[in-house]
């Protein structure tokens, strides 16, 4: 394809320290303004330095050796498609509008419990789109998450949202909701999920880019094609940002409560004097955890309230798999365990990151 424009001369340097300046500039006008509409971002996606990084993070990933349905690695795109030629081609098809994604290769992944979970593996090039796209939207949202939030965000670690849990139960918070979502990267509801992206993202071809990633369809191992009406795939780039923008529905909701962070030590303080829960939540992507100073009684009643607020995403809680525990019991969050009794407290692990192939 002739592109009708040669790819500009780029350092990867020059093109991360531009990247970041831009960057700087959207998370500080996101920190100012909370209601601001972002309404020009596209150019950022198909400019060069933001592909030239994209494409570092893509190459740079242990996914880049895997082929989406196109079956081209990213070896391939470099040595015989030749790079300034595709990011050339890829540019001149977003500025065309003429961008479409390809479905997602899913791939089943064996679970040590025996069972499977599926990873949709995008095509490289539809990768480095998705990769621009989160550099150009994670510093917007990123203004918007809240500090209980731990889970595919820069500079926090599972590790950090473990020493949270240590430091409520450590304290009046005996009582823990351990919260499972059922299938949450699989359910979440594309319209509710989009309407929290225009909360900030008023540019319609960015929308549009958005949706066109969520409705790519999902090639099966067997080879038949399905349409996705709900959810984000796991593997996907942009999954871990979406995840999150979903799912801060329910920070937001946790920290505007009564009982929840923002109250001050006087008004915890009353609560607990009028036989009143206060509570933190403790989320890392869709594990969560909602610690609870108060009765059994009050985190029962506080996991249904979750589970309305999930609803509103499209999202259920797991029955058998969201428990009420007394700390004394123990509690497994993350791989960690933490308890005052029966168990070691110790820091481990934590869940497989999500491969953002």
């Amino acid at each position: 394809m002739n592109t009708g424009a040669p790819w500009p001369t780029l350092e990867l340097d020059a093109a991360e320290a531009r990247v970041q300046e831009i960057q700087t500039k959207l998370h500080r006008w996101a920190s100012d303004d909370p209601h601001r509409r972002f309404c020009d971002l596209y150019n950022l996606v198909g400019d060069p330095a933001f592909l030239l990084v994209a494409w570092d993070r893509v190459r740079g990933n242990k996914g880049a050796r895997t082929a989406g349905v196109d079956g081209q690695t990213a070896y391939y795109i470099q040595a015989v498609r030749g790079l300034e030629g595709f990011l050339a081609e890829l540019r001149a098809d977003l500025k065309a509008r003429t961008f479409q994604p390809l479905p997602v290769r899913q791939r089943a992944i064996p679970k040590a419990s025996g069972k499977v979970r599926y990873l949709g593996i995008a095509t490289i090039r539809d990768r480095v789109v998705q990769a621009s796209l989160k550099l150009v939207l994670e510093p917007i949202f990123e203004a918007d998450f809240l500090p209980c939030s731990y889970g595919f965000r820069p500079d926090r670690r599972a590790h950090d949202a473990v020493a949270e849990v240590h430091h409520f139960t450590a304290r009046s918070y005996e009582w823990i909701v351990e919260g499972d979502i059922k299938a949450c990267f699989d359910e979440i509801s594309h319209s509710a999920l989009m309407d929290r992206v225009r909360m900030r993202v008023g540019d319609k071809r960015v929308l549009a880019l958005v949706k066109a990633f969520l409705n790519a369809g999902i090639l099966s191992e067997d080879g038949t094609l399905a349409e996705t009406d709900a959810g984000t795939p796991q593997g996907s780039i942009l999954s871990p940002l979406l995840s999150n923008v979903a799912l801060s529905v329910l920070d937001e909701h946790i920290a505007q409560a009564p009982g929840g962070p923002g109250a001050s030590q006087y008004e915890r303080a009353k609560r607990r004097r009028q036989g009143l829960p206060n509570y933190r939540l403790i989320r890392y992507a869709d594990d969560w955890c909602l610690a609870v100073s108060a009765t059994k009684q009050h985190a029962e009643a506080l996991r249904e309230e979750i589970a309305g607020v999930l609803s509103t995403m499209g999202l259920r809680l797991s029955p058998d798999k969201t428990l009420i525990t007394h700390i004394d019991e123990g509690l497994d969050f993350l791989a960690a365990t933490r308890g005052r009794t029966a168990r070691v407290s110790t820091l481990i692990g934590g869940p497989t990151m999500m491969t953002a192939a």
